[in-house]
């Protein structure tokens, strides 16, 4: 008997590459873009804000069809009495009237909710076993959530450019200081536009990504991140302040404007961007040192 079990074959060891790791593991193929992309398009608060987007401009439309008279006030000229002259200027209404805060809650959402939301429902620490390496696991989750909120800033302008134009007709864009640009300038440079508040939007996705791997509660990634970008537009306002709101990245939010000119400028979005992109990648930063030695316990 002890010899029949000596003698028993031995059971080879799985193999193993040379750093350790199994035999066809490649860190890169873990939690593939495609895969997370596909999670969050099924979630319900996707649709909701897809919904919440392209069903807007069609209540402008209706809240401009039983306003009646939309003259300034004090017979001076706004870009909101503007909107219904062509389909590039109801697009452009659209996009500032949402610029300040409605474009905000998408940015932050799925930023805010990447990680922490993982947290919530005690997966994290499965996907890190599975093994997904934690920088694999940022970059997925940040590429998604970035590529998600850049869809949010396309559809709105999209949509209100295609029913304005059916609403109001295909024209010139109409500028309230006087003068206007034919409709295909127009239209690329509202194109410049959006890219610009989308990355005029890049210091609340990093700050709500960071909160995001700080907490286990997605909502607090999100309200924070949300909480601090009110807060700026709050500071932006104190004049008092001087030339020191010249470092708030609120302060050239709608440094997009000189855009819409006949002569466009372009120095403001220039400075509006150096500031959003310096910020955002200390937070992004922040959050990869943070996240690397994060004890997950959930």
């Amino acid at each position: 008997m002890r010899t029949a079990l000596n003698s028993a074959p031995v059971p080879a060891p799985a193999s193993a590459s040379a750093d350790g790791s199994a035999e066809g593991y490649r860190a890169r193929r873990t939690l593939p873009l495609r895969v997370e992309a596909a999670r969050q398009l099924r979630r319900r608060r996707t649709l909701v804000i897809g919904s919440v987007l392209a069903a807007l401009p069609f209540v402008l439309i209706a809240a401009f069809a039983i306003g009646g008279d939309r003259s300034g006030r004090d017979g001076r000229v706004s870009l909101m009495d503007t909107a219904t002259a062509s389909g590039v200027n109801f697009a452009a209404t659209a996009l500032f009237v949402s610029a300040g805060f409605l474009l905000v809650v998408p940015v932050a959402l799925f930023c805010g909710d990447a990680v922490a939301s993982e947290a919530s429902w005690s997966s994290l620490r499965y996907l890190l076993a599975a093994p997904v390496p934690r920088s694999r696991l940022l970059l997925s989750k940040l590429a998604v959530a970035l590529g998600f909120s850049a869809a949010a800033m396309v559809l709105l302008p999209l949509v209100a450019l295609a029913a304005g134009t059916a609403a109001y007709g295909w024209g010139p864009l109409r500028i309230p200081t006087g003068g206007s640009l034919d409709a295909g300038t127009a239209t690329w440079r509202l194109a410049v536009v959006v890219a610009y508040v989308f990355v005029g939007q890049l210091v609340t996705a990093a700050l709500a990504f960071w909160l995001s791997t700080v907490t286990d509660a997605p909502l607090g990634a999100v309200g924070g991140a949300m909480g601090l970008t009110i807060v700026g537009n709050v500071l932006d306002a104190v004049t008092a302040l001087g030339h020191w709101r010249e470092v708030l990245p609120a302060h050239w939010q709608y440094a997009w404007a000189d855009a819409l000119q006949p002569h466009a400028e372009w120095g403001g979005m220039v400075k509006g961007t150096a500031v959003s992109v310096g910020y955002a990648l200390v937070l992004f930063a922040c959050a990869f040192r943070h996240f690397r030695g994060k004890d997950v316990v959930s």
